[in-house]
């Protein structure tokens, strides 16, 4: 695991309600509340088919954003994946280009939230879109948790008011009678036959573009293997079922001709069957509705974005200092030319405008997502490692490119026009400023390296890095392993060359290997000058096939060790913990995550002194582990454990997710099995959930007992 210098990283603090809330977010404002009207010029009633089948279009570009953001949790979403599978000219288009798309729909959204307030204040619209850019921007440059903090409240009001809208809406389908309804409203279906109806899928496909917002701020996220792909899923359920239902309604409840030109067609449809309660109240609750859901998706939009800036930055891409954060910990020079860039575009542009060129740049961005899955798996590199895989590949991710390119053709020539321009002004930074600043190439040549050709290994150790930062999944067995390992405390190490071969004779029992060949692959690591060094601590690894399990070593070295690697250079440093891991070839993202482990745990700047200072072998062991999830227990004569004595483990019922790891009798250490009898004297260790273990402690650890060390 080598070690590489990180730029300053942003605060891993959004949960699971955070992804649903920013990704929801994106969705509920133009594709619902202005848009309706447009799209049913262009389809007519089949406009609620165009929407369904443009949620089930952008699955293959969630799945693969999914995936990406496992594997890469870095700001700038698509814009880093791009950049690090196909190279820093691909990354140029996509970082410029999905800034300019974002910065166009969160300026889209604006737009929206002027002509709804409108209803009730003759204002311009302009100033009041300058003003809540601004107002977003401060929330923006605050913290990314206070702005989250006000997106799950207007994602839960906005939410909440449509629940009702689609309620009443239906009731008043029923009582209209849908075969009458049918007939009116839906006859005929497709007016403007097919094509109408695709290129409509296209048009509102921007409705779904926020679906893949949260990519861009998957750094920020906790737990991101389980809060992306789940949050992503339950955004799409429930953008889908109220954009089909609401559209719908308000096809079925309004007439064709006036809803081709309105912009605001859920207050509209609202009026028409909220007209049992008092007053404009139903007007009102709609308008607080689509205030929230425009102000939702510019104020994501806003987050977002931004972070391409951040992330384009931190690669030499754009200027420097785009990469610095400010006070509070946020991009605060990258958000505020964010919201420069929406006030003018909404003062410049028009509204179909906005949406159709929003929609062309997202439907490529989409189409180079699915790319990128398909240059990462087959780039073969080792520690692209994903906590959420894409079902179906690669058939998912080629049938996302073709539908998604010729949804761009359908839309006219003037969105392909804009795109192309995009495309060329971004190469054209990329030659005249970019080149010069970056010397990294994508994975898309680890492809090529497997035809004969290069590759690039820079690529690799940064992948290692964020597999370090992400840390261990909850499925990983590294207290396990930690719990079984050997240990070597020698008074003196001696030489390198003698503590390799005590290791591997050590560990050569619990693989299929000699011990002669287990040394011989430790000393490879050593000759070749590939063993990491840092912070006192050397870490020698090898994986075997055949192995289905991962096997490890300690050893503790008080004094100077002798290096006596043949043509390996020497360490800088005194090294006084080694570490011996040997694992499988089956899985080699559960080995780089181990390494990651050991490697995070070695950089605290305490281990090193709780290292020299452990007073045994399972000490050295506890300055590993994390304490909360490891207990140590001593079944000796007349303490509470004394009642296990004479037991097999298969007798002994633990708490769910508990588990015996390791036994210690005297000076050995035993394997436990189901069948493994449990003596006085002996030590066990047990690893599991903090909660189980704790009830461990209170049934069999006397009071003056430590429970752990």
């Amino acid at each position: 695991m080598a070690r590489i210098r990180s730029p300053q990283r942003l605060r891993k603090e959004l949960g699971l309600s955070d992804v649903f809330a920013i990704s929801t977010g994106a969705m509920f404002s133009s594709g619902f509340f202005l848009l309706p009207g447009l799209a049913a010029a262009k389809a007519g009633p089949s406009v609620a088919l165009a929407y369904l089948l443009a949620g089930f279009l952008i699955v293959p570009a969630m799945l693969s954003a999914a995936e990406l953001s496992t594997a890469m949790p870095r700001a700038g979403g698509a814009y880093y994946f791009i950049d690090r599978s196909l190279g820093p000219a691909a990354g140029t288009v996509g970082g410029i280009g999905t800034w300019i798309a974002l910065v166009l729909k969160s300026a889209f959204a604006l737009i929206g939230m002027g002509a709804y307030i409108a209803l009730f204040v003759h204002v311009p619209i302009e100033p009041i879109a300058v003003g809540l850019t601004l107002l977003f921007v401060v929330l923006n440059v605050v913290g990314a948790k206070e702005t989250t903090g006000l997106q799950k409240m207007l994602v839960f009001v906005l939410i909440v008011i449509l629940g009702y809208f689609l309620v009443q809406g239906l009731v008043e389908v029923v009582a209209l009678g849908p075969a009458q309804v049918a007939r009116d409203q839906f006859t005929p279906f497709m007016p403007f036959g097919l094509t109408g109806l695709l290129s409509t899928v296209g048009f509102v496909f921007v409705s779904y573009a926020g679906l893949t917002k949260v990519a861009s701020v998957a750094e920020e996220v906790s737990r991101p293997d389980r809060n992306i792909p789940l949050g992503m899923l339950l955004s799409l359920a429930v953008a889908t079922v109220i954009y089909v239902l609401g559209v719908l309604i308000i096809v079925a409840v309004l007439d064709a001709e006036a809803l081709w030109s309105d912009l605001t067609p859920v207050a509209t449809a609202a009026s028409a069957f909220f007209d049992w309660l008092p007053g404009s109240t139903g007007l009102v609750l709609i308008v607080i509705a689509a205030i929230a859901a425009f102000a939702s998706t510019a104020n994501a939009g806003v987050m977002a974005s931004s972070r391409y800036l951040l992330a384009m930055s931190r690669d030499g891409l754009l200027w420097s200092f785009f990469a610095r954060l400010g006070r509070f910990h946020t991009p605060t020079l990258a958000v505020l030319v964010t919201g420069l860039a929406m006030i003018v575009i909404v003062l410049a542009l028009d509204v179909e405008g906005v949406a159709k060129l929003a929609s062309a740049f997202q439907l490529l961005l989409f189409a180079m997502l699915n790319f990128v899955v398909i240059v990462m798996r087959e780039s073969r590199i080792e520690s692209y490692d994903p906590g959420y895989r894409s079902p179906f590949y690669p058939w998912t991710q080629l049938l996302g490119i073709v539908i998604y390119l010729a949804l761009i053709v359908l839309l006219g020539w003037l969105p392909s026009v804009f795109t192309a321009s995009l495309i060329a002004l971004s190469l054209l930074w990329y030659r005249y400023y970019a080149r010069a600043h970056v010397v990294r190439t994508g994975a898309i040549y680890h492809v090529f390296e497997r035809l004969g050709r290069q590759r690039f290994v820079g690529l690799d150790r940064e992948l290692r890095e964020i597999i370090k930062e992400k840390g261990l999944r909850d499925e990983d067995p590294f207290d396990e392993i930690v719990a079984r390992a050997f240990i070597l405390d020698p008074p003196s190490c001696g030489r390198m060359s003698s503590l390799v071969a005590e290791a591997a004779d050590k560990l050569h029992s619990r693989t299929p290997t000699t011990r002669e060949q287990l040394a011989a692959l430790f000393e490879a690591t050593l000759a070749t000058g590939l063993t990491p060094i840092a912070h006192g601590a050397a870490v020698l690894h090898t994986r075997l096939p055949g192995l289905q399990h991962s096997e490890l070593a300690l050893a503790r070295c008080r004094d100077d060790i002798e290096w006596d690697a043949p043509n390996g250079p020497p360490p800088d440093e005194a090294v006084h913990a080694v570490f011996f891991l040997v694992s499988g070839n089956h899985n080699p993202g559960w080995h780089l995550r181990i390494l990651g482990a050991l490697a995070s745990r070695i950089e605290d700047e305490t281990f090193m002194g709780q290292w020299l200072e452990a007073s045994s072998g399972p000490a050295l062991k506890s300055t590993l582990l994390r304490t909360d999830r490891v207990l140590t227990i001593d079944v000796r004569p007349g303490s509470k454990a004394a009642r296990l004595a004479g037991l097999a483990l298969r007798d002994i019922r633990m708490p769910t997710g508990c588990l015996v790891a390791l036994i210690r009798r005297h000076e050995d250490q035993v394997v436990p099995r189901g069948d493994t009898v449990i003596r006085e004297g002996d030590e066990l260790t047990i690893i599991g959930e903090p909660d189980g273990l704790r009830q461990l402690q209170r049934e069999l650890v006397d009071v003056a007992e430590a429970p752990a060390e």
